[in-house]
């Protein structure tokens, strides 16, 4: 048991331990009795019905992923949740009916803050039946988070003076008219060669797209290379006789981007190896091309200085 210093409040569980099994504790010094990230949730699907609050529990633990990494890079985040446009909030729906019995569609996006995701995605057959139509390799619930989340930190990062123009130059003019470059973007699908230029094919749709698929791209990165080194994976270099790997003790504070990159793409190689010895797809079924790496590499440098 660790003393509490006199005067000093102490940290409680979340509200939401019991519900969905939550394992984060409220910050004292906040008025609110969820954790940091459950209070960015502003709306939950109906958990009278167990199967949305399976949902929900999945959906929760994959945004807790989320927010250990926003506040391991210290990117801003607001102590409290006020509701209003601009603030980071969440909102986790299930699909509806109108009034005329039709069909009340929840599109997972962002709009000014505020995250909506369809918890339909928290059940893995509607994932992977989602997955397949849009001929995506890879769909995941950490993802979206992820994914969505950029498009908050480009308003909150990018989009001003002294940073715009890099974008720019990077990702390519996000003044074009967005819906109907995905109109196009659904009509055509990519460009025979869009791995040169992208990390995904959705990336290709508008630079928006661009940068949300690659700031997520870049969190997965990081966050794989925490974990892998924290169970001691280091696989051999890609190079005879090149030396192993050191060991990155915090991948979130690494300065030398290029480290980063030659730290992961081993780990990738033999983690896709061992996947498929045991018959399962890829573990990591993207090739970084230098234009792409150089993408990252813009996304890095805009955590880094913050």
């Amino acid at each position: 048991m660790v003393a509490i210093p006199d005067g000093q409040a102490a940290y409680s569980p979340c509200r939401n331990r019991d519900r969905i099994g939550c394992n984060w504790l409220c910050d004292p010094a906040s008025n609110s009795n969820l954790c940091q990230s459950c209070m960015h949730t502003t709306k939950i699907p109906n958990i009278s019905d167990p199967e949305k609050r399976l949902h929900w529990r999945r959906l929760e633990r994959a945004k807790r992923r989320l927010f250990y990494a926003l506040i391991k890079f210290k990117l801003p985040l607001a102590n409290e949740v006020d509701h209003s446009e601009g603030t980071l909030r969440f909102e986790l729906l299930g699909d509806g009916l109108h009034p005329d019995g039709k069909k009340k569609r929840v599109m997972t996006g962002h709009d000014n803050g505020l995250i909506t995701i369809n918890i339909a995605e928290a059940d893995d057959a509607i994932r992977e039946k989602n997955r397949t139509a849009m001929g995506e390799p890879y769909r995941t619930l950490i993802g979206h988070f992820r994914h969505e989340v950029g498009h908050y930190y480009w308003d909150r990062l990018v989009d001003q003076e002294g940073v715009i123009d890099k974008f720019r130059a990077s990702f390519g003019d996000e003044r074009r008219d967005y819906s109907e470059s995905l109109k196009v973007y659904y009509a055509n699908g990519a460009g025979k060669d869009w791995h040169k230029s992208y990390v995904s094919t959705y990336a290709s749709a508008h630079p928006w797209e661009d940068f949300a698929e690659t700031w997520a791209h870049y969190f997965h990165m990081v966050g794989g290379l925490e974990t892998a080194y924290a169970y001691g994976l280091n696989p051999q270099p890609l190079q005879d006789g090149a030396p192993h790997l050191v060991q990155l003790t915090d991948p979130y504070h690494v300065s030398d981007y290029k480290q980063l990159m030659a730290h992961w793409i081993p780990i990738t190689v033999a983690m896709n190896a061992m996947n498929r010895s045991i018959g399962n797809s890829d573990y990591y079924p993207f090739a970084l091309s230098p234009n792409v790496s150089e993408k990252l590499k813009f996304i890095h440098d805009l955590i880094e200085g913050q």
